[in-house]
């Protein structure tokens, strides 16, 4: 498997590539810095709303055929745009929602929200599982089955399936052979970023990155661990 861009087409050996891109929501309005999980009434920010048009902008000549998304709302006013542009329907999958959290709905943080607070550090005796969330190998399957089906849904054409930051990397390190613990500031899975897989029958050969929306996200995103995703 290479890490490159890829466009849908029959191989010499005559097996069907697919296309399958996992798109990360826009920027969130939370002006309180909540890490807002899978609660309700999250809605893409002003910036967000861009990020998603030029997402669409971007894939609107795209041989897509499904236009997939996780039910939270940020996701799917992410993925309303491109629906638009592409004349499809958005596909609701609640299989690629947003990790569950213990500290979903409070400021986190160390020094500035719950960590300063004894309560909460029970949960964070295995960064490993990790014992604060839904463990990382449950998000693995849960996107891997999501994935698989949108595969054979769009087999020799692409999907899109928008979901969140750490679903999608999940996913990615998982078939890029990483381990699954890791360190949240380094993800490669930026507001409004595109994690394509390529596939070659039911095989990933390629996974590529971009960020069409690069541009438009803030600093403040770059610098540090943000609330949420």
């Amino acid at each position: 498997m290479t890490s490159s861009s890829s466009d849908t087409a029959s191989s010499p050996s005559g097996s069907t590539k697919t296309v399958l891109h996992l798109l990360r929501h826009g920027e969130v309005f939370n002006p309180d810095g909540i890490l807002y999980g899978r609660l309700a009434e999250f809605h893409l920010s002003d910036i967000g709303n861009q990020m998603a048009e030029r997402v669409a902008e971007t894939l609107k000549d795209r041989d897509i055929t499904h236009v997939i998304s996780s039910p939270l709302e940020r996701a799917q006013e992410t993925a309303q745009p491109s629906a638009v542009a592409l004349g499809l329907a958005i596909e609701t999958d609640g299989r690629v929602i947003e990790a569950a959290n213990k500290f979903e709905g409070k400021q986190f943080g160390v020094g500035d929200g719950s960590l300063r607070k004894p309560a909460y550090w029970r949960y964070l005796y295995n960064p490993f599982q990790p014992s604060w969330g839904e463990p990382y190998k449950d998000i693995v399957i849960r996107m891997l089955a999501s994935m698989h089906d949108a595969r054979a849904k769009a087999v020799g054409h692409e999907a899109l399936i928008v979901s969140h930051q750490l679903p999608v990397w999940m996913a990615r390190s998982h078939v890029e052979g990483r381990r699954l613990f890791h360190d949240p500031r380094r993800r490669q899975c930026s507001l409004a970023s595109l994690t394509t897989f390529t596939y070659d029958d039911e095989r990933v050969v390629s996974v590529a990155y971009s960020e069409p929306a690069a541009d438009l996200v803030p600093v403040r995103a770059t610098k540090k661990f943000t609330a949420g995703a």
